[in-house]
C-alpha cells in the first residue's frame, strides 16, 4: 500500500476553491474505486494557504493506470480545470505504507 500525498502553495484567497475542486475529485475518485482522499487545510506550516490531500493506492502500477487511463484523465482535467490559477506552487509525496 502506497499513500500519495499532494501538497499545493495556494495563492492568497485560493484555498477555498481549491478544497472544493478537491472534493468533488474525491466523490469522482470514490466512483472510480480509488478511494476517498483526505484534504488537509494549514492551522500552522512552513507557508500560509496550503492544501494537503492524500489518498491511498496499492500500488505504483495502480496510480500510474489511474492517472493514464484517458476516460479518467478527462473527468479529472474537467473538475481541476484551471486550478493553476489558484496555486503558485507544490510537490507530490509517496511513501510505502508500513503499519
Amino acid at each position: 500500500m502506497l499513500l500519495i500525498r499532494e501538497t499545493f502553495y495556494c495563492k492568497p484567497g485560493k484555498v477555498r476553491p481549491m478544497v472544493d475542486k478537491f472534493k468533488t475529485m474525491g466523490k469522482v475518485m470514490e466512483r472510480l474505486n480509488m478511494g476517498k482522499p483526505r484534504i488537509y487545510t494549514d492551522l500552522s506550516t512552513d507557508r500560509y494557504w496550503t492544501l494537503v490531500v492524500e489518498f491511498e493506492v496499492n500500488s505504483m502500477g495502480d496510480f500510474e493506470k489511474a492517472m493514464s487511463d484517458p476516460a479518467t484523465a478527462k473527468e479529472f482535467e474537467v473538475v481541476m480545470k484551471d486550478y493553476h490559477e489558484y496555486v503558485d506552487s507544490g510537490r507530490r509525496e509517496i511513501y510505502r505504507v508500513e503499519a
